[in-house]
């Protein structure tokens, strides 16, 4: 079994360009296999998820070359041949792994097709609820069965539907449930329209703008028009700031620390980890271009004491990911820090909350847990134990931080997850835990 093992460390002084984007990677394959043409992507993500969104694609009929690899992972640039909308009947059913981003995404896609499809995953992602999206597809005229083990879980067989279009109005905020019926929109005559509770991630909205793709929006409410066919081009995918959160966190809670990360996504609706660790008293600056529609540059940040804060129900949505590596640094802070309204955390690939406040006690935090959050009582020193990640990989990553600032040695165990978002991530902490100098040493993906 693959594991972490990880002791406390004194300095960071660190330049780190972190992988593609996760979110991006999986909307890049499946546009550019809708598109009428070539598209070149460039920093795709090469981790086992966005992987097996892109061999569904090419399963579909888009057909892929890759132009530079990650050894041993997966396409790092890759040239999609997009099918103008008009994809083939897989030969077999199409494997997800563990993303309920690839599923879900490609459900709203393949909602309004002239031939059957089903969809399947591993026994994380076949506990996880997909009815948040057969709902809406189904008022859509979609077909889909859930035939997991549990009610409303994959794997889903979705049948042959023509879709209609509808107006729905999200009971939950969710970038996913969004972005799913925005697709299956693609392919309905006439305009759908999606209501959020809140404002999620726009990656979709903006990923449609970049291939010509029309989106209106008015508050919170998203319309696309159907019958249109997405434009081929090249993107580029910026650096996940999800991935980047770690070594923020790490770099945040150790004074005398300095970390350069560049090119990362600085989209407004991901940067709420930004917001949080300033609250805390991180020091940070960040510098911010664009490219096609989504904000990138480089952040720099300075390791100072931190200290508690709350985290705001309206941070939640567009912090979920977040959350675990957070709460670490709540562990880390003087003082107490409130997370709430995120009942959500309890259906991702682990219960997260149980799970966070499980490993931080084992690890000596002071933690109250909640239904929906829970609630840490900074400063009290951390030392080494053996965590297990469940499979979770952000629980992996978030622990194998905790690990850099306990006494004694910090023995993550199951940790090829982490190969879900963050291939490299563990060549990264090694090279944190063997720096011996205050010299900047560059990390590259």
């Amino acid at each position: 079994m693959s594991e972490f093992r990880v002791t406390a460390i004194s300095k960071l002084h660190a330049e780190f360009t972190v992988p593609g984007d996760k979110s991006m990677s999986h909307r890049a394959a499946i546009l550019g296999g809708l598109s009428n043409g070539v598209c070149v992507i460039r920093n795709f993500l090469p981790s086992e998820d966005c992987c097996n969104t892109l061999n569904a694609m090419q399963a579909l009929g888009a057909s892929c070359e890759i132009l530079d690899e990650l050894a041993g992972y997966g396409p790092l640039n890759l040239r999609i041949h997009g099918q103008s909308m008009r994809l083939s009947a897989p030969a077999a059913a199409l494997d997800c792994g563990n993303s309920g981003t690839g599923m879900r995404l490609l459900a709203g896609m393949l909602a309004g097709q002239a031939f059957a499809s089903e969809l399947y995953g591993d026994a994380s992602l076949s506990s996880r609820p997909m009815n948040r999206i057969t709902v809406p597809l189904g008022q859509m005229g979609a077909h889909i069965e859930c035939r997991g083990d549990k009610p409303g879980c994959a794997p889903l067989v979705i049948q042959p539907a023509k879709l209609r279009p509808i107006t729905y109005e999200m009971p939950v905020a969710s970038a996913q449930v969004k972005s799913a019926i925005l697709l299956a929109g693609l392919f309905a005559d006439g305009t759908t329209t999606v209501i959020q509770p809140a404002a999620t991630r726009d990656h979709t909205e903006r990923m449609l703008a970049a291939f010509h793709v029309t989106t209106r929006q008015l508050g919170n409410a998203i319309s696309i028009d159907g019958g249109q066919i997405p434009a081929a081009c090249d993107f580029t995918v910026p650096g996940d700031i999800s991935s980047a959160a770690f070594w923020l966190v790490a770099a945040a809670a150790l004074p005398g620390a300095r970390l350069l990360l560049t090119d990362v996504g600085l989209n407004p609706t991901r940067t709420a980890i930004l917001k949080v660790l300033s609250r805390m008293g991180a020091r940070m600056l960040d510098v911010v271009h664009h490219a096609q529609g989504e904000p990138i540059g480089n952040i720099e940040i300075h390791g100072a004491p931190l200290k508690g804060t709350t985290i705001l129900a309206s941070e939640v949505p567009n912090l979920i990911d977040e959350i675990p590596v957070i709460a670490v640094a709540a562990a880390l802070a003087d003082g107490r820090t409130v997370i709430r309204n995120a009942r959500e955390l309890r259906v991702k690939e682990t219960d997260r909350i149980s799970t966070v406040v499980n490993n931080l006690r084992a690890m000596g935090a002071v933690v109250e847990e909640f239904d929906d959050g829970m609630e840490i009582h900074g400063g009290h020193p951390l030392h080494g134990t053996q965590i297990d990640s469940f499979g979770d990989h952000r629980i992996a990553m978030a622990f194998a931080i905790a690990g850099l600032f306990a006494t004694g040695e910090t023995i993550i165990r199951n940790t090829a997850c982490v190969n879900t978002s963050y291939p490299g991530f563990a060549r990264h902490l090694d090279a944190i835990l063997q720096q011996r100098s205050n010299s900047d040493f560059t990390l590259r993906p």
